[in-house]
């Protein structure tokens, strides 16, 4: 705090306490797509490793190139809803009678600091509690999985989506 007293997110060093990973947001481009997500997997990019050794080079080691920039999928995994609007989205994605243009949205997932005791409840874009933003561009569903079905168990009904995407963008959004 301003007075030097340690907040729950400082611990009097100057020190910051790692971020949890339990409180997130995941947003697509469009307001069609509302459903709470429990958990997000697979963010990543990675850069091809070109080698090559010109022939009049006096090192016997090769040059190393940054080459082809790519990006896994991601898979967001929720319980199950009834809103049909985000379902219709997937429903576009996957269909194998595809009349339009892939929908492709633009992902927009944040992580929120609850360390300094704003609740996730009362999450406000304003209070700038959003710590790291991953955006995810040109996304579109290319998996779809159901909910595990059993009558012996008392279990949330998981559904999963695994969304490719084009491009990553990262921002550090927070104080």
């Amino acid at each position: 705090m301003a007075d030097g007293t340690p907040t729950a997110y400082d611990n009097g060093s100057g020190l910051a306490y790692p971020l949890t990973k339990m409180n997130f947001l995941v947003q697509l481009s469009s307001d069609e797509a509302d459903a709470a997500f429990s958990e997000v997997t697979g963010i990543e990019a990675s850069a091809d490793v070109i080698e090559f050794r010109q022939g009049n080079s006096q090192f016997l080691s090769p040059v190393k190139l940054s080459g082809l920039v790519k990006h896994g999928n991601i898979t967001l995994k929720y319980g199950f809803t009834s809103n049909v609007k985000f379902k219709q989205w997937i429903e576009r994605c996957i269909a194998d009678d595809r009349k339009t243009a892939l929908p492709r949205q633009d992902i927009t997932i944040e992580l929120i600091d609850t360390n300094n005791g704003i609740a996730a409840t009362k999450y406000d874009k304003t209070t700038g509690n959003t710590q790291n933003t991953w955006i995810l561009k040109n996304a579109w569903a290319c998996k779809y999985s159901g909910p595990d079905l059993n009558a012996l168990q008392s279990e949330v009904a998981i559904e999963s989506v695994e969304i490719a995407y084009e491009r990553l963008e990262m921002m550090k959004t927070g104080s």
